[in-house]
C-alpha cells in the first residue's frame, strides 16, 4: 500500500498526543494531497458528511517487533492485555484508525487540504485512506468496552504569570494547525487537561522538583503536576 496524503498536526513528538481521538477538539490537521486532478475528483462529496474515519500508520516508532501482551494507559501502566484488545500503536502492522470532525476541505494550488479536528496524530504521519463515518452503522450505543470505561475527569490547568505573559507576547497566527481551533492557550489547556504523562505517573503529583516538557504547536511548554492541578510554568517559541 503507498501513503495517499501526509498529516500536518500541532504534535511534532509522540509525548502530549492525546491517547484517543476526540479528546481534544481544538486540536486541527491538515490532512495534505498532492493538488492532482484525481485528488481533486476523490474528494469531492467529502463536506456531505460530519465526521471521518481516516487509515493511518503510525510513523516513527521506536518498536523494533510488537509484543503480543501490552500494558494499556487506562490502566495505570500495570496490567497486561492481548494487543489485540487494546489501541496500543505497537502492533504487527502499524495501522491505525481515528474518528475525527470534518472542518473544511481546500483546494488550493501547492495541496488539497481536509482540515479536520480532535485527531490524535503525530505531524508527519502517512494517510491510508479516508472514509466518510455513517453513524446509522458505525455508531453502536450498546457496544460493551468491559475495561475501557469512560475517562477520568480532565486535570485543571493553571498558569504562573511569567507563562501568562509569554504567552500573551506570541503574535497572533491565522495558521489553526499550529494555533488550534480556538487559538493557543486554548489548545495547550486542552492537551494537558488529558495528563499526558507516562502512566505510571498519572493520579498522582509529581516530586518536588519534577518538571515534564512538551511540544505543542510552536512552543515548549514546560509544566508540573502539584495537589491534582496542572502548572503551567514557562513556554517559549521554537
Amino acid at each position: 500500500m503507498e501513503a495517499i496524503a501526509t498529516i500536518r498536526s500541532c504534535y511534532s513528538q509522540r509525548f502530549g498526543i492525546p491517547r484517543q481521538p476526540g479528546l481534544v477538539d481544538s486540536a486541527v490537521a491538515a490532512i495534505e494531497f498532492e493538488p492532482t486532478s484525481d485528488n481533486a475528483l476523490a474528494l469531492r462529496d467529502l463536506e456531505a458528511f460530519s465526521h471521518l474515519w481516516v487509515v493511518f500508520v503510525f510513523h516513527r516508532q521506536h518498536y523494533k517487533r510488537f509484543k503480543p501482551l501490552v500494558q494499556p494507559p487506562r490502566l495505570g501502566g500495570k496490567q497486561t492485555k492481548g494487543v489485540y484488545a487494546t489501541r496500543s500503536p505497537n502492533r504487527p502492522n502499524p495501522i491505525g484508525l481515528s474518528v475525527v470532525t470534518l472542518q473544511q476541505v481546500a483546494f488550493d494550488k501547492d495541496r488539497h487540504r481536509v482540515f479536520v479536528t480532535g485527531g490524535d496524530f503525530l505531524d508527519g504521519t502517512p494517510v491510508l485512506d479516508i472514509k466518510p463515518y455513517v453513524s446509522f452503522v458505525d455508531a453502536i450505543p450498546e457496544a460493551k468496552s468491559d475495561w475501557a470505561t469512560p475517562l477520568e475527569d480532565d486535570l485543571e490547568v493553571t498558569w504562573n504569570s511569567e507563562a501568562l505573559q509569554s504567552l500573551n507576547e506570541i503574535k497572533p497566527s491565522s495558521d489553526p494547525v499550529a494555533y488550534g481551533l480556538h487559538g493557543l492557550k486554548n489548545l495547550i489547556e486542552q492537551t494537558l487537561a488529558q495528563d499526558p504523562r507516562p502512566a505510571h505517573e498519572r493520579g498522582k503529583d509529581g516530586k518536588q522538583d519534577q518538571h515534564w516538557g512538551v511540544m505543542i504547536g510552536p512552543v515548549d511548554v514546560k509544566f508540573k503536576v502539584r495537589g491534582g492541578i496542572v502548572v503551567i510554568d514557562a513556554i517559549k517559541t521554537r
